[in-house]
């Protein structure tokens, strides 16, 4: 049964067997890396890396762990500023950090992505979802303007989301159709346009006394209010 590492010695080499992991998935591919190849890339005896990890599986394992573990521990620091900043500004705020995540260490996470989505290998990013949950919480708590917007959290949850996959397939295509400046802006754009029809909405709802849902199909069904209440601090879109 492979064992834990606990000394400082052992989780140096646990950490050099995941870099090359992801050395040679670079090289090799998800099918065609071998124990072997990780072992030799990583300066180890296969007999010291089945010490750690069961096969190749728990360390492609491992790898996905740590990918995850530094996207979260990239993104979350970002919550305090992400908060104070108009909305349409803090989702490209994310995406950029997602970008110099995977171009640090000369694109490790890169090509890692790059390979898993080629491979069609399921990645699990439960965490990172997770995350973006609560940091779309924390700014309905400091945007609380948002709030009359019955879909905004639906909607943002979906944005983000759906942004971070495409970030991160696009940054895996080697030739993509867009440059990564304008897949941002793309997606700021399209969060713009969303809070600019709500906003109307809520404006009309407000001079005609109607319920937003009343106003149109963007609705939900928030009571009409202070017009004013609902732009603070969201610039017009692209």
């Amino acid at each position: 049964m492979p064992r834990i590492p606990r000394q400082q010695r052992a989780k140096s080499t646990v950490e050099a067997i995941l870099d090359a992991g992801y050395i040679s998935l670079g090289r090799h591919g998800l099918a065609g890396t071998t124990t072997t190849h990780i072992a030799d890339i990583a300066g180890v005896s296969v007999g010291s890396l089945y010490e750690y990890f069961r096969n190749k599986e728990a360390i492609y394992a491992a790898m996905q762990e740590r990918f995850v573990r530094d996207l979260v521990s990239t993104l979350q620091p970002l919550t305090p500023r992400i908060v104070r900043t108009p909305l349409t500004q803090a989702i490209p705020t994310l995406l950029y950090e997602v970008q110099a995540l995977l171009l640090r260490d000369d694109q490790r996470y890169l090509r890692y992505a790059r390979v898993i989505f080629n491979a069609d290998f399921r990645l699990d990013l439960t965490e990172v979802s997770r995350l973006l949950g609560d940091i779309i919480v924390q700014y309905l708590l400091h945007n609380p303007q948002y709030a009359r917007m019955q879909r905004f959290a639906a909607m943002s949850y979906i944005f983000v989301n759906a942004g971070m996959f495409t970030v991160i397939r696009h940054l895996s295509d080697p030739n993509p159709p867009i440059s990564y400046d304008e897949l941002v802006d793309g997606l700021a754009h399209m969060v713009s346009h969303y809070v600019r029809m709500e906003q109307q909405l809520m404006q009309a709802a407000a001079r005609d006394g109607l319920s937003v849902a009343q106003a149109g199909p963007l609705g939900g069904g928030v009571s009409g209010g202070d017009p004013g209440g609902a732009e603070g601090g969201v610039p017009g879109g692209g």
